[in-house]
């Protein structure tokens, strides 16, 4: 059976068509003759996208009975049995009410999928899981329903509904989006200019890698090496020479001019595994790269214009920017080079050889200007050379009746050989020289002469000393590549062990720098940062008031880079100083690339210093927000309703009578008290956040805390069951805000419980603390959910409010020293348990006391339930 297909449609926020969209499509489907029928729609109360429901068929949905309340999902078994071409479902990203079939829509989709049902759904960029967090950055929102990317990328087709922004906010000023109780809200948060813009680049943003990816798989499919300028990517080669700043600044302002450009920058790594190019130069240039927006890769390849093509069209790559060639002259007569290879073979893709101050210095190597072998093994290559030949020669001439000349040579050849594995290149073309001299001299006739009579031995020579050479250099070259190998493996090892000991500290910069210190034997590291404003003079290195101390590990740090045996500069005004002893040459680059990894590690905590200063500014910005949207809506609606009763009694043109009189007093009263209850909560919250909360902390009666709250309450609190011992001690709290406590919470589970089952308040003591529990058997909020019960203006469901209360609730009972956590109720539910510090200390029992309490508590428990104290 052929799979369904998924057809997405996506929308920026909520209220942009993608409901209606679809709804239209199905009707198009249809009329063509398509079986199609509806699984699930949510019309959210709009009249239009009901009305578009129309005369197509609707599979009734399923209920769903979770913790006392029934709730209406899609039914997926009736669905696969009625088995249509086409299902509409809506709300890719919805959770399922637990005891569902499966946990979330998408799940239920997916099982239609198979089936070989094509769905028709929809979705809003913040339920992406991917841009989640992002989403919560901006709107300040937390989304709780979110789909994986994956089954968004692996839809058939997605289309984007898209709306302005200011389209948007005017069809949610028309009523067409929420109801009109909420509208003032929802412009003034989450429906905002800057919002809904940033939301909606995230869509177009997302639904461009969604149609990147369909073409990539697409030429994939059809084989398209070439390449489709749809995109100006831009991609610079590094060779981890000191050019590279230059090529990155020339690519970046390349792909600044086309908007949406993309920024790669690609290092051709060796084969062989040798390293060919400086590390402390490609972490600046990688660093660099990415402070400018682009990305930085690596490839491993033997031909390097190969590899740099073969990425470039892989990542579909319009531009090619090179350096110009390093090489000298006479080099570039004998070899093209990179740059002209590439650009040779580059077909549709721009190559841009861009000039810089290294053309015609030749290739740095990473042991340029110091021999890879010891002064010692150099001058015993020679001594070899110029005393074991002739001590060779003199065996050999015993030797010279019983072997031919041809065997002379090939001992002499080994001989040469020998030298240059220990002494390297040069002296082992001193030994070839030598090598000839004394085979010509003592082993061809005439002898004790350079004559050679014979012409066969004139060749023999010639080719002992063509082939000496070059096998000499051969073998050089091998020594020399191996000992780089071992070289760039310490390296790496070392690199690598310092990488794992960075990512699992908490603080990297100190890690980084501690491992260097124990890397290297010595007393002390200092990353040295030079002050502002002071000058890059040579004769400021040994004055420690151009320079501040950025961080340090180890003994005392240095106060300026002359101060220490050495110092490695590293770009933006840092210098990082090793005290100890000092750096040998080979050591350097790997120092080097410690300390840039340094200046990135700083660079990060600063930042995230400044994200952790700016945290506190954007959450005041945040509760700024949420209160203008609360003062907007909820302050002014009690405001109204009490201006509008008291107008009413005061107006002449009507007569009511006492009863009608008595019913505008009443709601005038009403409205006033809930006024002030709400600004009573906004003084506390703005007293509890400034730090300053005046408490009185004295002993408080729960049996007396709890009968005030509910009279405050009014009818509501005389629903409310109380149960406590008559033992209980009292709190120690401040009996206002207690009451401000026990107010907000338990009109909170009144506002939830159904009518016929009313919150119970219970009491105990549980060593030093006394536990208030307020049950009620609502809905109940999924523990998932309930990190956010106590955030600021959070409201759940159409309840009104400000959404204070458990936020107020939760500071206040932590200002008086208690908590206040939520919990499950059995059989469906929430208990809020309130827990104080009691007045009363506890008394320390015995053993056998404590034991007969213990056993005493537990038969109680069997026998009776607590004693009901009655309601009020």
């Amino acid at each position: 059976m052929a799979r369904g297909q998924l057809r997405i449609y996506l929308g920026a926020a909520p209220g942009v068509g993608k409901t209606f969209t679809m709804l239209q499509e199905a009707h198009r489907r249809k009329e063509r003759g398509t079986d199609v029928v509806v699984g699930f729609v949510e019309t959210h109360g709009r009249k239009h996208t009901a009305a578009l429901v129309g005369d197509l068929e609707v599979v009734p949905r399923k209920r769903v009975s979770y913790r006392g309340t029934t709730f209406e999902e899609m039914d997926v078994e009736a669905i696969l049995a009625r088995r249509p071409q086409v299902a509409v479902v809506d709300e890719l990203a919805h959770t399922n009410v637990p005891g569902s079939r499966n946990a979330k829509r998408w799940q239920d989709i997916q099982e239609l999928l198979e089936a070989g049902i094509t769905v028709l759904s929809t979705v809003n960029i913040q339920h992406l899981e991917s841009l989640n967090d992002v989403v919560q950055q901006i709107t300040g929102v937390v989304q709780q329903e979110t789909v994986p990317d994956e089954i968004a990328r692996r839809a058939e087709q997605v289309e984007l509904v898209d709306m302005t922004p200011e389209a948007l906010r005017r069809r949610m000023a028309h009523g067409n989006i929420y109801r009109p109780d909420r509208i003032d809200a929802a412009l003034g948060n989450y429906f905002r200019v800057g919002n809904l813009t940033a939301l909606r680049e995230l869509a177009l943003l997302w639904l461009a890698d969604k149609v990147d990816e369909q073409l990539d798989r697409y030429r994939a499919q059809h084989h398209i090496g070439g390449t489709w300028e749809t995109r100006e990517r831009v991609v610079v080669a590094l060779t981890g020479g000191p050019e590279g700043d230059t090529l990155i600044r020339r690519a970046a302002r390349i792909a600044a001019r086309t908007k949406g450009a993309d920024l790669m920058a690609v290092h051709v790594a060796r084969s062989d595994g040798l390293a060919g190019a400086d590390p402390a130069l490609l972490a600046k240039q990688r660093l660099l790269i990415e402070s400018l927006g682009g990305t930085y890769h690596q490839v491993t390849g033997g031909d390097i214009p190969t590899a740099l093509l073969d990425f470039a069209r892989g990542v579909n790559a319009t531009q090619l920017v090179l350096g110009a060639s390093r090489r000298g002259r006479l080099a570039q007569i004998f070899s093209a080079g990179v740059g002209v290879t590439t650009t040779a073979r580059s077909g549709p893709i721009d190559v841009h050889l861009v000039t810089h101050e290294e053309i015609g210095r030749g290739r740095r190597h990473l042991t340029a200007g110091a021999n890879p072998l010891s002064r010692g093994r150099r001058l015993t290559g020679f001594g070899l050379a110029l005393l074991g030949l002739p001590l060779l020669t003199l065996g050999l001439r015993v030797l010279r009746d019983e072997l031919s000349l041809a065997s002379d040579v090939l001992l002499v050849l080994a001989a040469v050989v020998a030298v240059a594995l220990v002494g390297g290149m040069w002296p082992a073309v001193a030994a070839a020289l030598t090598g000839f001299l004394l085979l010509n001299f003592f082993f061809t006739e005439p002898y004790h002469t350079l004559d050679i009579a014979d012409r066969e031995n004139v060749l023999a020579l010639l080719v002992f000393l063509v082939v000496a050479v070059p096998v000499a250099a051969v073998v050089d070259t091998a020594a020399r590549r191996t000992r780089e190998a071992a070289a760039a493996s310490a390296d790496a090892s070392t690199l690598a062990t310092v990488a794992g000991s960075v990512l699992r500290g908490t603080r990297p910069l100190p890690a980084l720098l501690e491992r260097l210190r124990e890397l290297f034997g010595l007393d002390s590291v200092t990353l040295l940062e030079r002050r502002p404003g002071a000058p890059e003079a040579p004769d400021r290195q040994h004055d420690p008031a151009a320079w501040q101390v950025a961080a340090w590990v180890g003994g005392e740090p240095c106060g300026a880079p002359g101060e220490g045996d050495a110092d490695v500069p590293v770009d933006g005004g840092l210098a990082l100083v090793l005290r100890g002893r000092p750096l040998a040459a080979e050591d350097r680059r790997v120092v080097e690339a410690f300390a840039a990894q340094a200046a990135l590690a700083l660079r990060q905590e600063r930042l995230a210093a400044q994200a952790a200063e700016a945290e506190p500014l954007a959450e005041a910005d945040r509760m700024r927000t949420a209160l203008l949207a609360a003062v907007s809506h909820d302050l002014r609606t009690p405001l109204a309703s009490a201006k509008a009763a008291v107008t009413s009694l005061r107006g002449h043109d009507v007569a009511f009578s006492d009863e009608d009189r008595e019913e505008l007093l009443a709601t005038a009263d009403e409205s006033l008290d809930r006024l002030g209850r709400l600004v009573a909560n906004l003084l506390d919250m703005s007293r509890l956040q400034a730090g300053a909360l005046g408490l009185t902390l004295t002993e408080v009666g729960v049996e007396d805390a709890v009968p005030r709250a509910l009279d405050e309450l009014g009818d509501q609190g005389r629903a409310v069951r109380m149960r406590y011992p008559d033992d209980l001690p009292a709190v120690r709290a401040d009996p206002a805000l207690l009451e401000r406590v026990l107010v907000n919470v338990i009109g909170n589970a009144l506002r939830y419980s159904p009518p016929d089952r009313p919150p119970t308040v219970t009491a105990a003591d549980l060593d030093g603390q006394v536990e208030l529990r307020v049950v009620d058997h609502g809905p109940g909020i999924p523990e998932g959910q309930r990190g956010g019960m106590f955030l600021p203006f959070q409201r759940r469901d159409n309840h009104s409010g400000v959404g204070l209360g458990l936020a107020l609730s939760r500071g206040l009972a932590e200002a008086m020293g208690g908590t206040l956590t939520p919990d499950t109720t059995p059989g469906g539910g929430l208990t809020m348990i309130l827990r104080l510090p009691s007045a009363e200390p506890p008394v320390a029992a015995t053993e056998e006391e404590a034991t007969a309490l213990a056993d005493k508590a537990i038969v109680e428990r069997m026998q009776r339930r607590p004693r009901d104290a009655g309601s009020t």
